[in-house]
């Protein structure tokens, strides 16, 4: 499975060559608290997550839950409650189920952690990141998300399939915190990255 780089931001996995935060997260720091992913998102992690979202195939759900709870055995403290990154009910019906929802019924078993599935919505319906330049995923997300839980004092694990640019994670992380989250950890399955061997401007 492809592994995460050995040194990274433990704010948003980008990566850094002494496990630093990075000039981005400095620069602007996103709502969230930290990221922690099972893998990076490469061959053959993204033709199983692929396989979930658009083949129907919830029989790998258990599997990905897997590889992120092995990942999370290292954790320093677990999260209050578990939040699965909704999806706006006109791709709900398209899709017939939420993989993020999916995978968290499992690892909320696994992790004896509280799922909530209905205490955030998507309100907005938006078009899908995948393809949008960094900005315009901001703009695109903006005022997506809806919360109705108080969670004051509360440390809150969004759960999420892949993380690309963050976006809509931080959207919903803000979203999070005026509901008065005091921590916010994003679990992902999967982070993408850039290749290794090149040198990447990071722009979140």
């Amino acid at each position: 499975m492809p592994r995460l780089p050995a040194y990274y931001c433990p704010i948003c996995l980008w990566p850094a060559p002494t496990g630093e935060i990075c000039g981005a997260c400095l620069k602007t720091p996103p709502a969230f608290t930290r990221t922690i992913a099972a893998l990076r998102y490469d061959f053959p992690a993204d033709a199983l997550i692929q396989s979930l979202k658009y083949q129907n195939n919830l029989a790998i759900a258990p599997i990905l839950a897997n590889l992120l709870f092995a990942r999370l055995q290292t954790i320093a403290a677990k999260p209050d409650i578990i939040v699965p990154m909704p999806l706006h009910p006109i791709r709900l019906r398209e899709r017939g189920f939420n993989q993020a929802m999916e995978i968290g019924r499992y690892l909320a078993q696994q992790m004896k952690i509280p799922l909530l599935p209905d205490c955030c919505s998507r309100i907005k319906h938006t078009p899908p990141q995948t393809g949008l330049p960094w900005k315009a995923r901001q703009k695109n997300i903006r005022k997506a998300f809806g919360c109705t839980i108080d969670l004051s004092g509360k440390h809150v694990a969004v759960l999420d399939d892949v993380m690309t640019s963050g976006a809509s994670l931080n959207e919903l992380a803000a979203v999070l915190r005026q509901q008065g989250a005091a921590e916010i950890s994003n679990w992902v399955i999967a982070r993408t990255l850039p290749e290794l061997n090149q040198t990447t401007i990071h722009t979140m």
